[in-house]
C-alpha cells in the first residue's frame, strides 16, 4: 500500500530532480532528459506506485514527460549485472539527472559518472556508508533522501524482544551488494549480546536465496531443541 506519507516523500524527490534540470539548462526550449534506475521489478507495484507519485510531482513543477522533459526508466529486478548495464547504458544517454533509488543502483552509477547529478532515496545512512560527505554537504554529484540511520537498525531488535521476550535466535538477512546493509547488520551485532540474541548473518541477493536462508535458519532452530 502506498501511504501518503511515502508519497509526500516521493513530491520532495520530484522536487530534487527538477533542480539540476532548471541549473543545468543551457538552452531555451531544449527538451531535458531524466534517467531512473530503478532496482526493482517492473511489475513490482509498490515501484510503480512511486514512479506514479514521482510522475505527478513533475508535473506539478511544470515537467511532463514526453513534453519538457524526457524520462528514461530502467529496471534492475535485483540483479547486479544487469543494474551495472543499464548504469553505463543510462550513463550514455547523458541525462540532465539521473534518479537512483536505492544502494543496489547508486553505487554503480558513481562509478559510471562523476559529473552527471544523481538523486537518491532508499538509502540507511549514507554517509556511514561513504556514499555522502555529509547530510547538509554531501559534495561531488550525488544528493537525496534517507529514512533511516545505522543506530536505528539495534531498536529493531529491541522491539522484536519487546513482542517477543523468548526469543533467543534471530536470522538478518542483507544483501551483500549493498553497502549500507553491511553497517546494518554490523550495528544490529553490537546491541545483540544485551538482549541475549544470537544472531545469524544471512547474505542473499534473490528470492531463492532468501527461502533457502530461512529454511536453513529454521532447520538449525528444529535441530537445537526448537529454540528461536
Amino acid at each position: 500500500m502506498f501511504d501518503p506519507g511515502r508519497r509526500q516523500f516521493i513530491t520532495l524527490l520530484g522536487g530534487a530532480a527538477a533542480w539540476p534540470l532548471a541549473a543545468r539548462a543551457q538552452q531555451s526550449g531544449r527538451m531535458r532528459r531524466i534517467g531512473v534506475l530503478m532496482a526493482f521489478a517492473e511489475n513490482d507495484p509498490d515501484a510503480q506506485a512511486n514512479i506514479t507519485a514521482f510522475q505527478h510531482a513533475l508535473q506539478k513543477l511544470g515537467w511532463t514527460d514526453s513534453g519538457n522533459v524526457h524520462i528514461d526508466y530502467r529496471w534492475g529486478a535485483g540483479d547486479p549485472e544487469r543494474i551495472k548495464a543499464y548504469a553505463i547504458e543510462l550513463v550514455g544517454l547523458k541525462p540532465d539527472v539521473i534518479l537512483a533509488v536505492s544502494a543496489l543502483v547508486l553505487q554503480p552509477l558513481r562509478q559510471e559518472t562523476r559529473s552527471i547529478p544523481i538523486v537518491f532515496t532508499q538509502i540507511g545512512d549514507p554517509v556511514g556508508s561513504g556514499l555522502v560527505a555529509s547530510l547538509p554537504h554531501p559534495g561531488g554529484n550525488v544528493t537525496g533522501f534517507t529514512p533511516a540511520e545505522f543506530s536505528m537498525q539495534g531498536k529493531k531488535l529491541e522491539i522484536l524482544k519487546e513482542v517477543a521476550p523468548h526469543v533467543t535466535r534471530v536470522a538478518v538477512l542483507f544483501n551483500p551488494e549493498q553497502i549500507p546493509q553491511a553497517g546494518m547488520w554490523h550495528a544490529i551485532e553490537a546491541v545483540a549480546p544485551s538482549f541475549r540474541v544470537q544472531l545469524t548473518a544471512a547474505a542473499v541477493r534473490d528470492p531463492a536465496e532468501i527461502e533457502r536462508a530461512i529454511d536453513i535458519f529454521a532447520h538449525e532452530g528444529t535441530s537445537n531443541n526448537g529454540r528461536f
